[in-house]
């Protein structure tokens, strides 16, 4: 005996139902960049027992990375323990929730300790002819001032902290200097924010082994929608509200008309046999 359409239909109205309701961010990734902002110490940066960046270099920027929502635990060794079965510099456990963007940072404390540092990533919009520049104090060094064009944009900035503002688009001229006074430890440095960019400005180094410098990152297309918020400086970030796909809705849409389909089918069968 054929089934009635409508029975056959049933699994694939359930699945339809089933994917209408799952959230889209469920498939999302993390994005994740990572930063070694310790001088003179190339690395070998383990993530989940995995050699993830193997001889990481000071002062460079790795990713952005592609990474599922999890926990990840960190060690980091020095370049010559490529086994990772030695001391390592640093460790840390990190959680990344979907759709968030985060820095990883590689640094030293104040007190000059190695150190690992998460930030998250203002990934919301920047309004037109407009640029985000953002500044963290990752060395090991006394609050800092920030100048911009000479002038000071962010003053008594400590590790780890971090500020940030929106600027004209255009190329600036920045240095750091010690709280308070005139004397510059880092730069003077020319950087170009691009409209709809947010370049990241990390102080690193010491300040007692005269390794001060400076490291930039930069985030593009935020003249448009976000793609995350930020929650916190704990290094998450929470996802965008998602949309549910519009092919969903189309299946579920054509499930139903097909249900719909074989129940007149049968009710018209049902009438005839009984005519």
């Amino acid at each position: 005996m054929r089934r009635p359409l409508s029975l056959a239909l049933t699994p694939l109205i359930a699945l339809a139902a089933a994917l209408a309701t799952t959230p889209a961010s469920a498939a999302m990734t993390a994005t994740v960049s990572v930063v070694h902002g310790i001088p003179k110490t190339p690395v070998n940066v383990f993530v989940n027992g995995k050699d993830l960046l193997p001889d990481f270099q000071p002062g460079t920027v790795a990713g952005p990375l592609s990474l599922p929502p999890g926990t990840y635990h960190i060690a980091v060794f020095p370049a010559a323990d490529t086994a990772g079965t030695g001391t390592p510099v640093i460790t840390a456990t990190e959680n990344l929730t979907a759709g968030e963007n985060a820095s990883l940072v590689a640094h030293l404390t104040s007190a000059g300790a190695p150190t690992l540092t998460a930030y998250a990533n203002d990934t919301s919009p920047v309004p037109a002819g407009q640029a985000r520049i953002v500044v963290r104090h990752d060395a090991a060094a006394p609050a800092v001032d920030v100048r911009v064009n000479g002038h000071a944009a962010f003053t008594g900035l400590t590790n780890p902290g971090q500020v940030s503002a929106l600027l004209p688009a255009g190329t600036v001229t920045a240095d750091v200097v010690l709280a308070g006074t005139s004397t510059v430890v880092i730069g003077p440095a020319t950087l170009n924010l691009q409209a709809g960019t947010e370049t990241i400005v990390y102080a690193i180094g010491s300040a007692t082994d005269k390794t001060l410098g400076l490291v930039t990152q930069t985030i593009t297309g935020l003249g448009g929608a976000p793609v995350a918020v930020p929650a916190g400086s704990g290094g998450l970030a929470a996802p965008a509200a998602p949309a549910t796909a519009s092919w969903v809705w189309g299946l579920a849409a054509a499930g139903a008309l097909l249900l719909f389909a074989g129940l007149f089918s049968t009710i018209r069968r049902t009438v005839r046999a009984r005519g």
